[in-house]
């Protein structure tokens, strides 16, 4: 990838108004968003033909006129989606030709089983082949995603200390990670958990080399404001907060009440689309969505006047 190139991706990513559509949905979630989307188990026999269902539908948002780098800084792709095309193009060039919006690629392998409270990753086979690929389809960056389920001081720990040298081989190729240490939203103990994870992300990032940047992609804190000092760091590019389950509605509420922060919506993305809806049909559910989320992204007055109705 030319450095003309990354730095117009950096440049998009770090200081314009929008968000990030995660369209990253793999093997185990696909079949839930396939039916969310109103296409069933019976309408495909097998994986491969279950991908090109998933492929369909995430082509039909990215080609949908609604969706585009105006309001949306950057997408997160499945890797089989980064090796496929987009109107003839390669996913990844289609976004960035075509959308202007900022190409990312998942690469973590999906989750262990629980243990002192969290779900690390699982380990991530053939990680240096699959950058060198992703560098060669114009991707911009990388995104990881561990789970943390209790406050437990040495699962917490282990979750930041594993997406921290994962996310450091990655910046070694020139890549930008997104670290995601997602707080499940029905932790009982989610606010001591969030504190936990604060001061192990600090202690990571304080270690960085002044060269090295990360995204943090962020569960809505339980109080208000709580990353401002990761987001107010020279290492860290964005803070982006991901949706966790919550409704669209849920999610673009809280995430109002957080300065600088800023989404990177799966589910709340897509919900409410459909299959059996016509292209104009899909088109406005889609173009209504991405304006609500792109409005709780803005600027922290903007947000304030456009959801609380108070200037």
């Amino acid at each position: 990838m030319k450095h003309s190139q990354s730095y117009q991706y950096l440049k998009k990513i770090k200081e314009n108004d929008g968000f990030i559509a995660a369209l990253d949905q793999s093997g185990g979630s696909t079949p839930k968003a396939l039916r969310l989307y109103g296409v069933g188990e019976s309408d495909y026999s097998n994986d491969r033909e279950m991908f090109d269902k998933i492929h369909e539908m995430r082509s039909r948002i990215v080609t949908s006129p609604s969706f585009s780098g105006d309001r949306i800084l950057g997408a997160i792709l499945f890797e089989k989606t980064m090796n496929l095309e987009i109107n003839g193009k390669g996913s990844a060039q289609y976004l960035w030709q075509e959308k202007q919006v900022v190409p990312f690629l998942k690469v973590d392998k999906g989750l262990e089983d629980e243990n002192n409270g969290v779900q690390l990753m699982k380990p991530i086979p053939g990680l240096q082949e699959l950058l060198r690929q992703a560098i060669k389809k114009e991707i911009f960056g990388t995104k990881m995603r561990s789970v943390i389920k209790n406050a437990n001081e040495n699962g917490v720990a282990a979750i930041v200390k594993q997406q921290f040298e994962i996310a450091k081989m990655i910046i070694a190729t020139e890549l930008v990670p997104i670290i995601e240490p997602e707080v499940d939203i029905h932790c009982e103990t989610k606010a001591e958990a969030e504190m936990m994870l604060l001061k192990h992300l600090m202690d990571h990032i304080e270690q960085l080399a002044s060269d090295q940047k990360v995204i943090l992609k962020l569960t809505i804190p339980n109080e208000n404001n709580l990353y401002t000092s990761c987001i107010n760091h020279p290492n860290v590019i964005r803070v982006f907060a991901l949706s966790g389950g919550y409704s669209r509605d849920d999610a673009n509420s809280l995430l109002t009440q957080n300065k600088r922060m800023v989404a990177s919506f799966n589910r709340a993305l897509t919900e409410g689309l459909s299959v059996e809806q016509s292209d104009e049909e899909f088109n406005l559910i889609l173009d209504s969505s991405i304006e609500s989320i792109y409005q709780a992204s803005r600027d922290w007055e903007h947000r304030r006047c456009f959801f609380k109705s108070v200037c």
